[in-house]
């Protein structure tokens, strides 16, 4: 397994990174992204505090790709801070990030690939994008550069709002559509998580599959 999450017990910090470069490396340079956001202190900036650990976490796969002499090393990354009724996402590559709210949902994050860059131009349709064959080639990764550009969306919180964060394991082999039926089911964020994951596997799970799955509630 390739893929490491990070699940911060005081409920505000939650990241899924997906390992790339042969199953040590890639779970190698996953732990390191993980490892690196799980040292962002209570009161740091968000946003910032966001971008310098993915940052870190850049140099420290490079570092280790080096020492190991590996060619290919890296991990994309998703990462959710809860901040204030704020919830501040900031990914690279394909790992996801939806927003939940009612019956409907909404991806946060903007997919680093190759065809996510094709629908960008306009040669293929959201329709064309699913299930194509080179979905799984991305343009932006940890530890891909020595210099990495992390994206970043603030998303205002209400009560009942429920937040998906995902490797691409699970919309490679599971439709948007269906995702959304799953996620919107009435239950627990565990309920959701456990469905969201059997049907992954399921549907043959070609690739890891990771899914956070966090709800925002009255304390």
């Amino acid at each position: 397994n390739e893929d490491a999450i990070l699940a911060d017990p005081s409920g505000a910090l939650w990241a899924v990174a997906d390992g790339m470069g042969g199953h040590e490396g890639g779970a190698v340079a996953a732990d390191l992204v993980v490892d690196a956001l799980a040292a962002i202190r209570d009161g740091d900036l968000p946003a910032e505090a966001l971008e310098e650990a993915i940052e870190a976490a850049n140099a420290a796969v490079r570092a280790a790709a080096r020492a190991r002499g590996a060619r290919t090393m890296g991990a994309t990354v998703v990462a959710l801070y809860i901040v204030h009724g704020i919830a501040h996402v900031a990914w690279a590559g394909d790992s996801r990030a939806y927003l939940v709210r009612g019956r409907r949902l909404r991806m946060i994050t903007h997919d680093h690939t190759v065809v996510q860059d094709m629908v960008d131009r306009g040669e293929i349709g959201l329709d064309e994008a699913e299930g194509h064959p080179e979905a799984h080639i991305i343009t932006r990764a940890v530890g891909a550069a020595d210099e990495i550009e992390v994206d970043h969306a603030a998303v205002p919180l209400v009560l009942g709002d429920r937040l998906l964060l995902c490797s691409d394991g699970l919309p490679r082999c599971v439709y948007e559509s269906v995702i959304e039926s799953l996620a919107t089911q009435p239950g627990s964020a565990q309920m959701a998580c456990e469905a969201l994951i059997r049907r992954a596997l399921e549907e043959g799970a070609p690739d890891n599959v990771s899914v956070i799955v966090v709800d925002l509630m009255a304390e």
